[in-house]
C-alpha cells in the first residue's frame, strides 16, 4: 500500500490538512519551510500525488461530506434526505462518515479522513464535538455547518431546533390538559441539548407555580434503554401522570416498561416524545411528540453551506409543534 497523506503529515510534523494545501499548491496557508519538509518527506516516502486526496476545497469539488454521530436514535436519515434532495439538484455526490458517540478518537478520524479527501464542505449531523478537535476542523479551510445540535456561546454555526423551547413546549401542553406531576426522562443532561431542554421543563412548571422533585428527572443518552431505565426509576406505583420522553425511542421504552409495570398508557400515564419521526406511529398507542423538521435541517444546512456567506451565518432554528397521537390524555 502507498503512503498517504497522514504518512506525509506524521513524518514531516504538520497536519494532513497542511500536506494536502502544500501538495495542491496552496500557497496562503504556510510557510515555506513547512513546504520543503513536507516535499522531502513525500519523497522519502515515495508518495505518489492522488488528485483527488489533494484538490482541498477547491471549486472543482463535487462531494459533501457528512459525519455523523452512531447516537441510538433515528432522525438522523431524515436529515440526510434533506441534504441528498438538495445535492442531486446542485450535481453533487454525498459521503457519509460516522463519528461514534461522544469519541474524540472517532472524532478525529472521521475529520482527518475527510480532510484527505477533495470536499467542496463538511455537515456534521448530531456531533457534540470534542473540544480537542476544534482546531483541527477549524484549521482544514473546509466550510462546515453543524444541524441538529446547538452550542453553548455560538462555538461553531449551526442549524437545529431551539431545544428550550422544546422542553418548555412539551412540559406546557400535558400542564394544559391536566398535569401537574410531570416526569424529564431519559435525556443526556450533560450535553447542552439536555440541559436547554431540562430548562424549558422547568421553566413551564415555574411559571404555573408546579412542584418538582429530583426524583422526577432521569438522566440518559436518548435511547431506548434510558426509557426503560426512566420507568423502573419511576416504579409500578408512580406518583407521575405524566412523561416527556427525550427521543421517540426512549418514548418506545417507557411504554413497554410501563406494559411490563401494568401501568396504562395513557390512562394512567400520558407519554409525550421528543422527535416525532416514523416510530411514533408504528407502536400503540400511537405517540405524541413535539415534532422536529428534520428533513428542512438538511435544506437549509446544505442551501446555507453552498451560499458562500457562511463567514456572516450564526444560527438558525427550524420549526417545531405538538403532534397530537394517541399517548397523551387529559388528567383531571
Amino acid at each position: 500500500m502507498g503512503a498517504t497523506i497522514k504518512d506525509i503529515a506524521e513524518l514531516a510534523g504538520v497536519s494532513p490538512a497542511t500536506v494536502s494545501r502544500v501538495l495542491s499548491g496552496q500557497s496562503d496557508f504556510y510557510s515555506e519551510k513547512t513546504a520543503r519538509r513536507v516535499h522531502r518527506a513525500a519523497k522519502k516516502l515515495g508518495y505518489q500525488k492522488n488528485t483527488s486526496a489533494v484538490e482541498l476545497v477547491t471549486k472543482t469539488s463535487k462531494t459533501i461530506a457528512v459525519i455523523v454521530s452512531s447516537t441510538q436514535t433515528n432522525f438522523a436519515d431524515q436529515i440526510i434526505d434533506g441534504i441528498q434532495e438538495q445535492a442531486m439538484q446542485k450535481d453533487l455526490n454525498v459521503i457519509i462518515l460516522y463519528a461514534g458517540e461522544k469519541n474524540a478518537k472517532l472524532q478525529k478520524r472521521a475529520l482527518e479522513t475527510v480532510i484527505e479527501r477533495s470536499v467542496l464542505g463538511i455537515l456534521l449531523v448530531a456531533i457534540d464535538l470534542d473540544p480537542s478537535n476544534d482546531n483541527l476542523l477549524r484549521s482544514a479551510n473546509i466550510p462546515f455547518l453543524f444541524l441538529s445540535i446547538c452550542f453553548r456561546n455560538h462555538r461553531f454555526p449551526f442549524i437545529s431546533s431551539d431545544d428550550f423551547k422544546i422542553g418548555y413546549q412539551a412540559t406546557t401542553y400535558l400542564i394544559e390538559k391536566g398535569h401537574v406531576k410531570i416526569g424529564f426522562a431519559a435525556a443526556d443532561l450533560e450535553s447542552f441539548t439536555g440541559q436547554l431542554r431540562l430548562a424549558g421543563y422547568r421553566r413551564a412548571m415555574d411559571e404555573y407555580q408546579l412542584p418538582t422533585s429530583p426524583d422526577w428527572v432521569s438522566d440518559g443518552d436518548f435511547a431506548y434503554e434510558d426509557g426503560v431505565l426512566a420507568m423502573k426509576q419511576y416504579g409500578e406505583e408512580t406518583q407521575l401522570t405524566a412523561v416527556i420522553a427525550s427521543s421517540d425511542l426512549a418514548a418506545i421504552g417507557i411504554l413497554n416498561q410501563a406494559q411490563a409495570f401494568n401501568v396504562k398508557v395513557p390512562n394512567d400515564l400520558s407519554v409525550v416524545s421528543i422527535d416525532g419521526t416514523y416510530l411514533c406511529n408504528i407502536v400503540r398507542p400511537r405517540i405524541t411528540s413535539v415534532t422536529q423538521s428534520f428533513r428542512e435541517m438538511g435544506i437549509k444546512g446544505m442551501q446555507t453551506l453552498l451560499g458562500g456567506k457562511l463567514d456572516q451565518f450564526d444560527l438558525l432554528y427550524t420549526g417545531i409543534g405538538i403532534t397530537e397521537r394517541e399517548s397523551a390524555k387529559s388528567h383531571g
